[in-house]
């Protein structure tokens, strides 16, 4: 089966600093197959069988612990699982000059439709939706300071996510897609 790893927060800042060579390699010493990385924030698509998510988080979560000294939190996906996420974004949705799109995956813990009550949504501003997963979020770029998401950061809820822009969600589905291949 087809999965994606998602870690939270390598290389941002110059904090928890994973080379994604290095990285590639150590998954693939863990029994991942077809492993391929993409950009340096940790994103990570491999095939692998006989385990469910949560074991292979766990077994990601340790690697990384013994290979880099990390405690990093992982969030593994399969293909159904990004599927889902990825066709629930509006084609319309953006991450560029005029908007700012943000896909936050969370943790099983936190995954819930529930999950929405505990952000500020200024609906008059922030569109926010929840889908199996994760939390959808857009912005129209002027707006992003008076924004309900930014308080966010530093909050319990963002402990408990990884984050990465609609750009970025939609190739790792393409990369997924073609290891299906």
């Amino acid at each position: 089966m087809v999965y994606t790893a998602l870690l939270r927060g390598i290389n941002v800042g110059g904090n928890n600093k994973i080379d994604m060579k290095l990285l590639k390699k150590a998954f693939e010493q863990a029994g991942m197959n077809s492993v391929v990385t993409y950009i340096n924030s940790g994103n990570i698509i491999f095939t692998y069988h006989g385990q469910s998510k949560t074991e292979i988080s766990l077994i990601l979560q340790e690697v990384i612990h013994l290979n880099f000294g990390l405690q990093i939190k992982v969030v593994v996906l399969n293909f159904d699982d990004m599927n889902t996420v990825a066709n629930s974004i509006p084609e319309s949705w953006t991450n560029d000059q005029q908007m700012r799109t943000e896909v936050m995956f969370l943790w099983d813990e936190v995954n819930s439709e529930s999950v929405l009550e505990e952000l500020v949504i200024k609906p008059d501003i922030d569109t926010v939706k929840y889908v199996g997963g994760a939390i959808l979020w857009s912005v129209e770029r002027k707006n992003v300071t008076r924004s309900g998401m930014n308080k966010l950061i530093g909050s319990k809820i963002y402990r408990q996510m990884t984050i990465r822009n609609v750009n970025t969600t939609r190739k790792i589905f393409e990369l997924m897609q073609a290891a299906m291949k």
